[in-house]
């Protein structure tokens, strides 16, 4: 089974103060990558939250967060009225000793004095962190079921392209009597030209070209190409994470096609190489987003 690094999740709970939202999505990453943010409130809790998504997700790169909205008048500032009256006091001894008058302009002075308004953070309780937790798991549950239902197009998709390069695969087999015959045939004509037809030992020629043809067979990479894509497909049915096997054996598969063309010497098997290697590259490009 393929899952994708892909993914996002989101989970809302509520209180009687505020409104929560929990948000995590993933993007590609070659290990696991966690940025979180959280507010003030859950400051304490960080660790506990980063260890929870590393234990719940495999790699990617992942971002989580949390915010909320205030429901009621919680935290919201309010007046220090202690420290407004001393400051009204002073400032009216103040104003008696300078023989000047204190009027209600004096107010709004005051209330812009440090420590005119106080904001009493609220703790946070056990029932609401059991309550974000909650939200937490089911963020991250919510996230994996986005990257298995993203990887099961990735899992089509990819079969697709197997299927692809066997089927090219499949096609070298009807060139590959007609590419022998050519060799033979160059290699004659080339003796004819140079020596002349009846200077040339057949049985001589015979033994050449086959220590010659050695050279230029191929049978040992249909093989191997065919199993590596056989090996390719039953990784995708197994558990994931599976995507860095999957990787390596893309480039296995990307060895064989490249010795293939390399030692084809046939116009129409080479034809056969490049839409295998683009078969090949849209398989890579999938694997990159593999968990």
């Amino acid at each position: 089974m393929i899952k994708s690094m892909t993914g996002y999740g989101k989970a809302v709970a509520e209180t009687a103060q505020k409104k929560i939202t929990v948000e995590i999505k993933s993007l590609n990453s070659k290990q696991f990558d966690l940025n979180t943010k959280v507010p003030w409130l859950y400051k304490e809790k960080e660790l506990e939250i980063r260890n929870m998504i590393s234990q719940l997700l495999d790699r990617g790169k992942i971002d989580f967060s949390i915010y909320f909205d205030m429901l009621e008048d919680e935290g919201i500032p309010v007046i220090n009225k202690t420290v407004v009256k001393s400051y009204f006091r002073q400032l009216r001894e103040m104003a008696s000793e300078l023989d000047v008058n204190v009027d209600d302009q004096i107010m709004p002075i005051i209330m812009r004095f440090p420590d005119s308004l106080k904001t009493e953070k609220p703790e946070l309780t056990e029932d609401e962190w059991n309550l974000v937790r909650e939200r937490i798991v089911e963020s991250v549950n919510t996230l994996d079921l986005y990257r298995t239902t993203e990887g099961k197009s990735i899992e089509d998709d990819l079969r697709k392209r197997i299927s692809g390069i066997l089927e090219c695969l499949a096609e070298v087999e009807i060139f590959e009597p007609g590419r022998i015959e050519k060799v033979r045939e160059k290699l004659y004509s080339i003796l004819c030209d140079n020596k002349g037809a009846e200077n040339i030992d057949m049985n001589r020629f015979e033994q050449e070209l086959i220590f010659y043809l050695e050279r230029y067979d191929i049978n040992e990479e249909k093989v191997r190409l065919k199993k590596h894509c056989e090996y390719f497909l039953e990784t995708v049915e197994s558990p994931a994470p599976n995507g860095k096997v999957l990787g390596f054996i893309a480039q296995e598969i990307g060895r064989e096609i490249n010795t293939l063309g390399s030692k084809a010497n046939d116009a129409s098997i080479q034809k056969l190489v490049v839409r295998m290697k683009d078969e090949l590259e849209k398989i890579k490009e999938q694997t990159n987003n593999i968990l």
